[in-house]
């Protein structure tokens, strides 16, 4: 077992899971939606980011071309959300937004893990 390729994959999985459980939810009810959870989302997908980064292949730098298209994703979710959130209150349509972006960088690390599963199951044992 290589355990270099169980903590990529575990960060990768996470990513993936911890950025459901915030797109998960009513899109206008900010209530169903933490921004603890959120922030945590951007960290795991900058650790997994980072974790890729060692991978000289072509399936690696995909792999980091999606890490870094969640990562720019919620990033600028929570930006949109700090920035509009200044008076205590957000609009439901820049909320919208907020989810939206979300739901990009979800379907980022669905795809980078679907990859990163199609190259374990090819690799050579």
């Amino acid at each position: 077992m290589n355990l270099d390729k169980v903590i990529a994959g575990f960060f990768i999985i996470l990513a993936m899971t911890l950025n459901f459980g915030f797109f998960y939810g009513d899109a206008l009810d900010m209530h169903m939606h933490s921004k603890y959870e959120l922030f945590a989302a951007i960290i795991v997908n900058i650790i997994a980011t980072v974790l890729k980064l060692g991978d000289k292949t072509q399936m690696g730098s995909v792999l980091i071309a999606t890490s870094l298209v969640a990562d720019l994703q919620l990033i600028a979710a929570a930006s949109i959300w700090t920035i509009y959130s200044v008076d205590g209150t957000i609009d439901p349509e820049v909320f919208g937004v907020i989810i939206s972006l979300s739901g990009g960088a979800l379907l980022a690390n669905i795809t980078s893990v679907i990859l990163y599963i199609g190259d374990t199951l090819k690799s050579k044992r």
